[in-house]
């Protein structure tokens, strides 16, 4: 059996979707994740993208231990400076290094001849490795190279000292049959590429980037890159989820497998969600809602009899307990400290006792706990900004009518510690908070995304929102969950400008440093 390597760039890649938005506490909870996961390595941002970036990227690579962590770069001294910058105290100093290599991409982005590149590439290489530990090169737009120019470059380069040579389907253009003859052509035609490993990096343009990854992997691929959930630019990564159970399941043709605990999956993919805002398909391949769900008679008829007749994953597999400890409102701390645990949560001593609270509310309201009632109570304690003077919300009122005005009246403690408390109207209940809002923060907030769904199911389940704004020219997220819709989304509102806050509070201790 082979065994594969993780690259997951959910972190970098994956941030890039549309819309997305981590702060650094968000990263480094989905980073701590994935390391439980078992991922070989995560990539954790691109440094010399911006100052906040290098950071994130710099508490990542020193917080995380059990896996390899990397920071994308141009093919420049400056942005592999910056990522030693971020990188130097990993475990496992790696970069990655890209440079296009297709004829469009040399002739209209990089305005550069072949030799050009090829020089560009090497010298590259040869500096960062001076540095680091292992250089990832990627011929960025590989698919749609001339195969003889990779063959020279990925040659030059290998001597260079890469470490790794990724063959990206960049635009998602290649079938799986092209894919995995070009890794076939690159093992046969470059005479010192046993010296590296193999990798694959597939983007789902025309929904091939898992049958793509797989078919790398039959011709010598030695390293899958992709994100979880399939999310990534454009129309998303591949999902390795998808490709670590197919390897399990389908063993006897693959003959490959990962070093991911297939039963954090599913936990993995949860967070992924939350924190991104990005909702799972419910017909998601392994990690979908509906994965397990079985609508047709003739279907739950054979399930009840015989599993396997219509089940070719269970749900244990991937982290899905059909048997659990059930929380309510007789639970106590201990139970619920180790429910905690087992969620995968490490919570600080006040945060676990804010939590805790939190729960026992819930629960005088709800008669049974779920685990996604109780996983969105965790991660509002867990991502909460610490030391950052915000905006408190401390009492919200709603005036509605078909034939009334819609008016809103909310109090909070505003970041100077004052209790504020102001009125304004909206053509509906949730314009009538946020029109409110705006004038508690005192200064324009601009609404670009919207998003509502229920935690759970049932008349008492929990509501979960997902904003994103435009406040004090940054762009941000927030979320917000409660038992009524309209609290959720004043709570998603002002976290979304807290973040924002905390950005700034960052940036001005650090010049006052």
């Amino acid at each position: 059996m082979a065994k594969i390597d993780v690259f997951d760039t959910t972190l970098r890649d994956g941030e890039q979707s549309a819309g997305v938005n981590l702060n650094l506490l968000e990263k480094m909870e989905i980073a701590y994740q994935l390391e439980r996961l078992n991922v070989d390595i995560i990539e954790a941002g691109f440094p010399a993208a911006s100052n906040g970036d290098l950071q994130s990227v710099k508490r990542i690579a020193e917080a995380v231990k059990g896996s390899s962590v990397t920071g994308l770069s141009r093919a420049n001294q400056n942005d592999i400076d910056a990522a030693w910058e971020a990188l130097k105290g990993s475990v496992e100093p790696r970069i990655h290094i890209f440079l296009a290599t297709s004829p469009i991409h040399m002739t209209y982005k990089l305005k550069m001849t072949t030799d050009q590149v090829l020089e560009t590439a090497v010298e590259s290489v040869k500096y960062a490795s001076e540095k680091f530990t292992h250089v990832q090169w990627s011929a960025e737009d590989a698919c749609r190279s001339d195969k003889h120019f990779l063959v020279k470059i990925i040659k030059e380069v290998i001597d260079a000292g890469a470490t790794v040579i990724n063959l990206p389907d960049t635009v998602g253009y290649m079938s799986p049959e092209e894919y995995g003859a070009l890794f076939r052509f690159i093992k046969e035609n470059v005479p010192n590429i046993n010296r590296v490993k193999l990798s694959a990096h597939c983007h789902n343009d025309l929904g091939m980037a898992t049958s793509n990854t797989l078919k790398a992997i039959e011709n010598g691929a030695d390293q899958v890159e992709g994100t979880i959930n399939a999310i990534g630019e454009r129309a998303g990564n591949t999902g390795l989820e998808e490709i670590a159970v197919a390897l399990h399941i389908r063993e006897d043709i693959y003959r490959a497998k990962t070093g991911l605990k297939l039963d954090e999956l599913k936990r993995t993919s949860n967070l992924v969600s939350k924190l991104t805002g990005m909702s799972v398909p419910g017909n998601k391949a392994v990690v979908g809602n509906n994965a397990f769900a079985h609508e047709s008679g003739i279907h739950q008829d054979g399930v009840l009899k015989e599993k396997t007749t219509y089940e070719i994953i269970s749900p244990e597999l991937i982290g899905v307990q059909t048997n659990r400890l059930v929380l309510g409102k007789h639970s106590g701390r201990h139970a619920f400290r180790m429910r905690v645990k087992e969620m995968g949560f490490e919570l600080t001593d006040q945060k676990l006792n804010d939590a805790f609270k939190m729960f026992k509310d819930l629960a005088d309201k709800k008669k049974e706990i779920s685990d996604e009632d109780l996983f969105a109570i965790l991660m509002e304690k867990q991502t909460e900004a610490d030391g950052t003077p915000i905006y408190e919300l401390k009492s919200l009122q709603v005036q509605y009518g078909m034939d009334n005005i819609p008016t809103a009246t909310i109090a909070v403690v505003n970041p100077e510690g004052v209790y504020q408390q102001e009125a304004a109207t909206g053509f509906g209940s949730v314009e009538a908070i946020y029109n409110t809002i705006e004038k508690l923060v005192e200064d324009s907030v601009v609404l670009l995304d919207y998003k509502i769904h229920s935690v759970g199911g049932g008349r008492d389940a929990l509501a979960e929102v997902y904003v994103q704004v435009t406040y004090n020219d940054h762009q941000s997220s927030g979320r917000g969950t409660a038992q009524d819709v309209l609290e959720a989304s004043a709570r998603a509102y002002l976290d979304a400008v807290n973040r924002v806050r905390s950005v700034h509070h960052r940036e001005k201790q650090k010049v006052t440093v």
